[in-house]
């Protein structure tokens, strides 16, 4: 973060007497005097200011108060709980006090109050994933080997923005999803189209959720996006297994019509023999055996349509044709569950205020 960094203290030994009510010093007058030594203790890299000349307020009022004043940079670091990624809220704190004295020999406090010495104008907050809600501010003493420390705490809350992950994320997985489902509508004699169908779902959604882990933290536990993409998948995945149960169904129909049409051919080819047994002595002309062997052959060699000997979709047995009662069912609890899944999914994430927990 880039602020102005603002300090007063009365140092009796700079009193003055003169016409001059303040005395605009120059920064290397600062060297000169004593100044607190104050550093950020959560900070991992501290920037001040000098181009073109160094970025400081140096001044002196006539009863001994000091207006020191700085420019600063500063990457400081944020404890962040992921769990309701990415609508998830953050209290960032900024920890600054002595380094040397103790509390007993400096004490920190703010000059305007807990509401008004920290201000934070709108046009100067720019951040492209959070929205600056607001900041708390505090002072607490800390205990180390050394002493008692007074440490002024800036806690900043910070709400992540959803916009880029729901046009990067979430609606491109409810796409893929509510595509997957379309295959319910597809005849399942068309065995290619559906599997291709499946398979192309199925390996969209491990791109995307694998893109989509690469921009978070290497974290042990599931974060909001990760339950949803793990939601999705097995969406995708239950519509894969659901035609396979379909195919696997029909197949076994298929199987079973084949063995009682082959049961039925050989009644029939039965009874025609003891037909042509009983008639054998009535018709014993050359003409008649000819005739006999041409039956034979046509129930040897049945005729088939043009279209099943090209491999089309439609069936083999007129019984096959139509939808599954699974496709039937399918069509009305998929959609249903997705929707009924969004639906408390986004409740508890949105209507749930991450930021309580934050400023705790």
């Amino acid at each position: 973060m880039d602020m102005f960094f603002r300090q007063m203290w009365v140092d009796e030994r700079l009193k003055f007497d003169g016409p001059t009510e303040i005395l605009r010093l120059n920064n290397k007058m600062v060297e000169k005097i004593w100044t607190p030594d104050t550093f950020f203790r959560n900070s991992r890299k501290s920037i001040s200011h000098n181009m073109t000349t160094p970025n400081k307020l140096f001044r002196i009022m006539q009863n001994g108060t000091v207006l020191y004043t700085m420019r600063l940079t500063i990457n400081a670091e944020c404890p962040m709980n992921l769990m309701d990624f990415p609508m998830d809220g953050h209290s960032c704190p900024l920890r600054f006090g002595s380094y040397g004295f103790t509390s007993s020999e400096i004490r920190f406090t703010w000059r305007k109050g807990l509401k008004s010495s920290v201000d934070c104008p709108k046009e100067s907050i720019s951040l492209l994933q959070y929205d600056l809600v607001g900041q708390t501010l505090s002072s607490e003493t800390v205990k180390s080997n050394t002493g008692h420390y007074s440490v002024q705490v800036v806690h900043f809350h910070l709400q992540r923005k959803l916009g880029y992950y729901l046009i990067q994320t979430y609606i491109p997985l409810i796409m893929i999803v509510v595509l997957s489902q379309v295959s319910f509508w597809i005849n399942k004699e068309s065995v290619p189209a559906r599997t291709v169908a499946g398979i192309t779902t199925v390996l969209t959604m491990t791109t995307l959720s694998i893109s989509a882990r690469q921009s978070l933290p290497k974290v042990s536990y599931a974060t909001a996006m990760d339950w949803f993409i793990a939601v999705c998948f097995a969406f995708v995945a239950s519509a894969l297994v659901e035609f396979a149960a379909v195919n696997y169904f029909a197949t076994l129909q298929a199987n079973r019509l084949k063995k009682e049409k082959a049961r039925q051919d050989k009644l029939e080819v039965l009874a025609a023999g003891s037909e042509d047994d009983d008639t054998i002595s009535s018709d014993s002309s050359p003409q008649g055996g000819l005739k006999r062997r041409n039956h034979s052959v046509s129930y040897s060699e049945p005729h088939l349509p043009i279209f099943l000997q090209q491999g089309s979709a439609f069936p083999q047995f007129p019984q096959l044709a139509g939808t599954s009662q699974i496709d039937v069912y399918a069509r009305v609890l998929f959609p249903l569950t997705f929707a009924l899944f969004n639906l408390v999914y986004w409740y508890i994430y949105l209507a749930n205020d991450t930021m309580p927990t934050a400023r705790e």
